[in-house]
Protein backbone atom coordinates (compact mmCIF):
# COMPACT_ATOMS: atom_id res chain seq x y z
CA UNK A 1 0.00 0.00 0.00
CA UNK A 2 1.29 3.77 -0.49
CA UNK A 3 2.89 4.80 2.04
CA UNK A 4 0.08 7.85 3.09
CA UNK A 5 -2.84 5.56 2.63
CA UNK A 6 -1.18 3.40 5.02
CA UNK A 7 -0.82 6.28 6.91
CA UNK A 8 -4.76 7.37 6.58
CA UNK A 9 -5.93 4.42 6.85
CA UNK A 10 -3.99 3.76 10.35
CA UNK A 11 -5.95 6.75 11.56
CA UNK A 12 -9.47 5.68 10.23
CA UNK A 13 -8.68 1.96 12.46
CA UNK A 14 -7.27 4.18 15.74
CA UNK A 15 -10.74 6.09 15.70
CA UNK A 16 -13.10 3.61 14.25
CA UNK A 17 -15.75 4.52 16.36
CA UNK A 18 -15.93 8.20 16.51
CA UNK A 19 -18.63 9.75 15.21
CA UNK A 20 -18.68 12.34 12.46
CA UNK A 21 -20.00 16.00 13.23
CA UNK A 22 -22.59 15.11 10.10
CA UNK A 23 -23.62 12.28 12.31
CA UNK A 24 -23.98 14.75 15.86
CA UNK A 25 -25.56 18.01 14.05
CA UNK A 26 -28.67 15.61 12.51
CA UNK A 27 -29.31 14.31 15.91
CA UNK A 28 -29.08 17.89 17.61
CA UNK A 29 -31.59 19.09 15.21
CA UNK A 30 -33.69 16.22 15.65
CA UNK A 31 -33.72 17.08 19.13
CA UNK A 32 -34.59 20.34 18.64
CA UNK A 33 -37.10 19.89 16.41
CA UNK A 34 -38.85 17.74 18.68
CA UNK A 35 -38.89 20.68 21.59
CA UNK A 36 -39.71 23.26 18.57
CA UNK A 37 -41.84 21.58 15.52
CA UNK A 38 -40.59 24.84 13.50
CA UNK A 39 -37.19 22.60 13.62
CA UNK A 40 -39.21 19.14 12.41
CA UNK A 41 -39.22 17.51 9.31
CA UNK A 42 -41.92 14.88 10.64
CA UNK A 43 -45.55 15.00 11.47
CA UNK A 44 -47.32 12.85 13.86
CA UNK A 45 -51.03 11.38 13.22
CA UNK A 46 -51.70 10.68 17.16
CA UNK A 47 -49.14 11.23 20.14
CA UNK A 48 -48.37 7.23 20.51
CA UNK A 49 -46.40 8.19 17.28
CA UNK A 50 -44.24 11.00 18.89
CA UNK A 51 -43.96 8.71 21.89
CA UNK A 52 -42.04 6.64 19.08
CA UNK A 53 -40.11 9.51 17.55
CA UNK A 54 -38.50 10.38 20.96
CA UNK A 55 -37.52 6.72 21.77
CA UNK A 56 -36.02 7.22 18.30
CA UNK A 57 -34.25 10.28 19.51
CA UNK A 58 -33.16 8.36 22.41
CA UNK A 59 -31.52 5.18 20.90
CA UNK A 60 -29.99 7.86 18.42
CA UNK A 61 -28.19 9.65 20.76
CA UNK A 62 -26.99 6.48 23.11
CA UNK A 63 -25.39 5.51 19.74
CA UNK A 64 -23.48 8.70 19.27
CA UNK A 65 -22.08 8.36 23.03
CA UNK A 66 -21.30 4.39 22.48
CA UNK A 67 -19.89 5.36 19.61
CA UNK A 68 -17.44 8.29 20.98
CA UNK A 69 -13.82 7.40 22.99
CA UNK A 70 -14.56 6.33 26.43
CA UNK A 71 -18.33 5.53 27.27
CA UNK A 72 -19.09 2.30 27.52
CA UNK A 73 -22.22 1.17 26.88
CA UNK A 74 -23.54 1.07 30.64
CA UNK A 75 -22.27 4.67 30.85
CA UNK A 76 -23.98 5.76 27.53
CA UNK A 77 -27.56 4.31 28.58
CA UNK A 78 -27.30 6.20 31.87
CA UNK A 79 -25.87 9.49 30.26
CA UNK A 80 -28.72 9.34 27.43
CA UNK A 81 -31.26 8.88 30.37
CA UNK A 82 -30.46 11.55 32.33
CA UNK A 83 -30.15 14.03 29.27
CA UNK A 84 -33.46 13.43 28.32
CA UNK A 85 -34.94 13.94 31.56
CA UNK A 86 -33.29 17.52 31.61
CA UNK A 87 -35.04 17.81 28.95
CA UNK A 88 -37.94 19.31 30.09
CA UNK A 89 -36.01 22.03 32.34
CA UNK A 90 -34.10 22.83 28.65
CA UNK A 91 -37.64 23.28 27.46
CA UNK A 92 -38.64 26.07 30.39
CA UNK A 93 -35.25 27.56 30.16
CA UNK A 94 -35.81 28.45 26.29
CA UNK A 95 -39.46 29.34 26.90
CA UNK A 96 -37.65 32.48 29.19
CA UNK A 97 -35.32 32.93 26.45
CA UNK A 98 -37.83 33.67 23.44
CA UNK A 99 -39.90 36.43 24.99
CA UNK A 100 -36.60 37.89 26.26
CA UNK A 101 -35.72 38.16 22.48
CA UNK A 102 -39.14 39.67 21.19
CA UNK A 103 -39.52 41.90 24.21
CA UNK A 104 -35.65 43.25 23.19
CA UNK A 105 -36.16 43.61 19.94
CA UNK A 106 -38.57 46.18 18.39
CA UNK A 107 -38.40 44.97 15.04
CA UNK A 108 -39.68 41.26 16.35
CA UNK A 109 -43.42 40.54 15.12
CA UNK A 110 -44.42 37.04 16.80
CA UNK A 111 -42.45 34.95 19.59
CA UNK A 112 -42.78 32.21 16.15
CA UNK A 113 -40.44 34.81 14.26
CA UNK A 114 -37.94 34.57 16.98
CA UNK A 115 -37.89 31.19 17.12
CA UNK A 116 -38.25 30.09 13.39
CA UNK A 117 -35.59 33.43 12.18
CA UNK A 118 -33.70 34.69 14.68
CA UNK A 119 -29.90 33.04 14.55
CA UNK A 120 -29.73 34.37 18.54
CA UNK A 121 -32.33 31.81 19.70
CA UNK A 122 -31.04 28.94 17.68
CA UNK A 123 -27.27 29.54 19.33
CA UNK A 124 -28.68 29.85 22.62
CA UNK A 125 -30.83 26.87 21.74
CA UNK A 126 -27.77 24.44 20.57
CA UNK A 127 -25.50 25.89 23.80
CA UNK A 128 -28.39 24.69 26.36
CA UNK A 129 -28.71 21.56 24.92
CA UNK A 130 -24.82 20.84 24.86
CA UNK A 131 -24.49 22.80 28.35
CA UNK A 132 -27.18 19.50 29.76
CA UNK A 133 -24.39 17.13 27.74
CA UNK A 134 -21.67 18.78 28.78
CA UNK A 135 -22.40 18.40 32.82
CA UNK A 136 -23.40 14.93 32.51
CA UNK A 137 -19.20 14.12 31.70
CA UNK A 138 -19.26 13.68 27.97
CA UNK A 139 -16.85 14.85 25.88
CA UNK A 140 -16.51 16.23 22.14
CA UNK A 141 -20.36 16.34 21.41
CA UNK A 142 -21.21 19.15 23.08
CA UNK A 143 -18.50 21.09 21.38
CA UNK A 144 -19.58 19.53 17.96
CA UNK A 145 -23.08 20.91 18.32
CA UNK A 146 -22.22 24.57 19.52
CA UNK A 147 -19.76 24.79 16.72
CA UNK A 148 -22.01 23.76 14.46
CA UNK A 149 -24.51 26.65 15.89
CA UNK A 150 -21.13 28.69 15.30
CA UNK A 151 -21.04 28.18 11.57
CA UNK A 152 -24.48 28.69 11.35
CA UNK A 153 -25.13 31.68 13.46
CA UNK A 154 -21.52 33.48 13.90
CA UNK A 155 -22.49 32.91 17.52
CA UNK A 156 -19.74 31.09 19.42
CA UNK A 157 -20.77 29.61 22.75
CA UNK A 158 -18.55 26.89 24.66
CA UNK A 159 -20.99 24.32 25.84
CA UNK A 160 -19.00 24.85 29.37
CA UNK A 161 -20.16 28.40 30.12
CA UNK A 162 -23.09 29.09 32.70
CA UNK A 163 -25.94 31.63 31.16
CA UNK A 164 -28.52 32.45 33.60
CA UNK A 165 -32.79 32.72 32.41
CA UNK A 166 -34.25 35.53 30.28
CA UNK A 167 -30.86 35.66 27.77
CA UNK A 168 -31.31 37.63 24.81
CA UNK A 169 -29.17 37.50 21.55
CA UNK A 170 -29.92 40.36 19.10
CA UNK A 171 -28.19 39.91 15.82
CA UNK A 172 -25.65 38.13 17.53
CA UNK A 173 -23.04 37.54 14.73
CA UNK A 174 -19.20 37.70 16.03
CA UNK A 175 -20.48 37.04 19.59
CA UNK A 176 -17.70 34.88 21.57
CA UNK A 177 -18.77 34.08 24.80
CA UNK A 178 -15.69 32.11 26.28
CA UNK A 179 -15.63 28.49 28.33
CA UNK A 180 -15.72 29.82 32.25
CA UNK A 181 -18.08 32.66 32.04
CA UNK A 182 -20.60 33.41 33.96
CA UNK A 183 -24.14 35.14 32.94
CA UNK A 184 -26.76 35.90 35.15
CA UNK A 185 -30.36 36.35 34.38
CA UNK A 186 -31.90 38.75 32.15
CA UNK A 187 -28.79 39.55 30.23
CA UNK A 188 -29.01 40.88 26.85
CA UNK A 189 -25.71 40.89 24.33
CA UNK A 190 -25.59 42.70 20.99
CA UNK A 191 -23.71 41.70 17.97
CA UNK A 192 -19.55 41.33 18.65
CA UNK A 193 -18.94 40.89 21.94
CA UNK A 194 -16.55 39.26 23.47
CA UNK A 195 -16.59 37.55 26.36
CA UNK A 196 -13.12 36.21 26.98
CA UNK A 197 -9.66 35.66 28.34
CA UNK A 198 -6.71 37.72 29.24
CA UNK A 199 -4.57 34.58 28.87
CA UNK A 200 -4.17 32.01 26.31
CA UNK A 201 -1.12 29.94 28.56
CA UNK A 202 -2.48 26.25 28.79
CA UNK A 203 -1.33 26.16 32.39
CA UNK A 204 -4.61 28.21 32.76
CA UNK A 205 -6.79 26.10 31.41
CA UNK A 206 -8.25 24.51 34.69
CA UNK A 207 -8.65 28.89 35.75
CA UNK A 208 -11.57 30.92 35.66
CA UNK A 209 -10.33 33.03 32.54
CA UNK A 210 -13.41 34.36 31.15
CA UNK A 211 -15.47 37.50 33.21
CA UNK A 212 -18.62 37.28 34.80
CA UNK A 213 -21.63 39.25 34.24
CA UNK A 214 -24.53 39.82 36.97
CA UNK A 215 -28.39 40.22 36.65
CA UNK A 216 -30.26 42.60 34.34
CA UNK A 217 -26.46 43.75 32.54
CA UNK A 218 -26.84 44.90 28.81
CA UNK A 219 -23.57 44.86 26.66
CA UNK A 220 -23.51 46.55 23.40
CA UNK A 221 -22.03 46.00 19.90
CA UNK A 222 -18.40 45.67 19.82
CA UNK A 223 -17.58 45.61 24.09
CA UNK A 224 -14.55 43.10 24.64
CA UNK A 225 -14.44 42.17 28.24
CA UNK A 226 -11.72 40.20 29.35
CA UNK A 227 -10.37 38.17 32.26
CA UNK A 228 -11.51 35.69 34.93
CA UNK A 229 -11.76 38.55 37.95
CA UNK A 230 -13.50 40.26 36.07
CA UNK A 231 -17.26 41.11 37.41
CA UNK A 232 -20.02 43.37 35.99
CA UNK A 233 -22.21 44.30 38.61
CA UNK A 234 -25.97 43.71 38.25
CA UNK A 235 -28.03 46.62 36.12
CA UNK A 236 -25.16 48.07 34.88
CA UNK A 237 -24.59 49.33 30.62
CA UNK A 238 -21.85 48.41 28.96
CA UNK A 239 -21.51 50.74 25.49
CA UNK A 240 -20.25 49.91 22.63
CA UNK A 241 -16.61 49.34 21.63
CA UNK A 242 -16.14 49.58 25.01
CA UNK A 243 -12.99 47.61 26.51
CA UNK A 244 -12.93 46.23 29.37
CA UNK A 245 -10.48 44.13 31.89
CA UNK A 246 -11.61 45.10 35.46
CA UNK A 247 -14.33 44.90 37.80
CA UNK A 248 -17.46 47.51 37.52
CA UNK A 249 -19.90 48.46 40.14
CA UNK A 250 -23.15 47.36 40.00
CA UNK A 251 -25.83 50.02 38.27
CA UNK A 252 -23.11 51.45 36.26
CA UNK A 253 -23.15 53.08 32.59
CA UNK A 254 -19.08 52.32 31.02
CA UNK A 255 -18.75 54.12 27.61
CA UNK A 256 -16.06 55.95 25.35
CA UNK A 257 -15.35 59.45 25.34
CA UNK A 258 -15.68 60.64 21.56
CA UNK A 259 -13.24 61.87 20.14
CA UNK A 260 -12.60 66.08 20.66
CA UNK A 261 -11.02 67.82 17.72
CA UNK A 262 -9.69 71.28 18.39
CA UNK A 263 -7.82 72.70 15.76
CA UNK A 264 -4.69 70.26 15.62
CA UNK A 265 -5.56 69.33 19.01
CA UNK A 266 -6.83 65.54 19.28
CA UNK A 267 -8.24 63.92 22.65
CA UNK A 268 -7.64 60.68 22.78
CA UNK A 269 -10.31 57.93 23.79
CA UNK A 270 -10.94 57.43 27.96
CA UNK A 271 -13.41 54.94 29.40
CA UNK A 272 -15.46 56.83 31.31
CA UNK A 273 -17.09 54.66 34.26
CA UNK A 274 -20.45 56.31 35.87
CA UNK A 275 -22.41 55.41 38.36
CA UNK A 276 -26.76 55.75 37.92
CA UNK A 277 -27.47 58.76 40.14
CA UNK A 278 -24.40 60.41 38.74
Amino acid sequence: MDPFLERLFKSHQACPLCPSPGEVTTVFQSILGALFPDFCAETFNNAEEFSHYMNTLQQQLEGLILNSPGPGAREANQITAKFFQKLPAVYDYLLDDIPAMYEGDPAAKSTQEVIRTYPGFYAIAAYRLAHELHLLGLPGIPRIITEHAHSRTGIDIHPAARIGRHFCIDHGTGIVIGETAIIGKHVKLYQGVTLGALSIDKKDAEKKRHPSLEDSVVVYAGATILGGQTIIGHDSIIGGNVWLTRSVPPHSKIYYQSRMYQGDTQETDTVIIKATGE
